[in-house]
């Protein structure tokens, strides 16, 4: 199973996939977790961040985890995730794929913006800010969460995942 969470910088992807990764391996010890940004650094981080290259990492998430599947391996995936074709490629190719979009308003984003993109992009300092300057079409996922609270607690957020997956197989 591909648990394929999607959502803009800064949407709590990466802390809600990490705990539902720690539920998720107390019953399937074949589980990894996959983070998009720690995926760059394995991958040499020779991408930036402008379409054409977000594209390609698109294609290089999609097939490592189309490896894993091949393998038996679980994945839980906190991907930014902004092509329709790759999520598409996805459910055409997984054997078993759970897409969950992370819903976060751009308010809630620029007030957590850890990392400081969206302040940055608004003045004009940095480019390819998806969100800001490259569009991020909202997903037709199976599952979408609304992540606009405080992100101290987000196990409403995992039972609520884990009670709409479907049985692994």
């Amino acid at each position: 199973m591909i648990v394929w969470l999607i959502g803009l910088s800064g949407s709590g992807k990466t802390t809600i996939g990490n705990a539902l990764y720690e539920e998720l391996k107390t019953k399937h010890k074949n589980t990894v977790f996959l983070d998009g940004d720690v995926f760059r650094n394995i991958m040499g981080n020779d991408l930036g961040h402008s379409e054409e290259d977000r594209l390609k990492n698109a294609h290089r998430v999609s097939h490592f985890c189309k490896y894993m599947d091949d393998h038996g391996i679980n994945v839980v995936a906190a991907i930014l995730s902004s092509f329709p074709e790759w999520q598409k490629w996805n459910r055409d190719n997984f054997h078993q794929y759970f897409e969950v979009f992370v819903d976060t308003s751009m308010d809630t984003l620029e007030k957590r913006d850890i990392k400081d993109l969206y302040r940055r992009a608004h003045k004009g300092e940095i480019k390819n800010v998806v969100g800001v300057d490259i569009q991020f079409p909202i997903p037709n996922a199976d599952l979408t969460i609304d992540n606009n609270e405080n992100l101290l607690d987000i196990s409403p957020q995992v039972r609520k995942i884990i009670a709409a997956l479907p049985e692994f197989t």
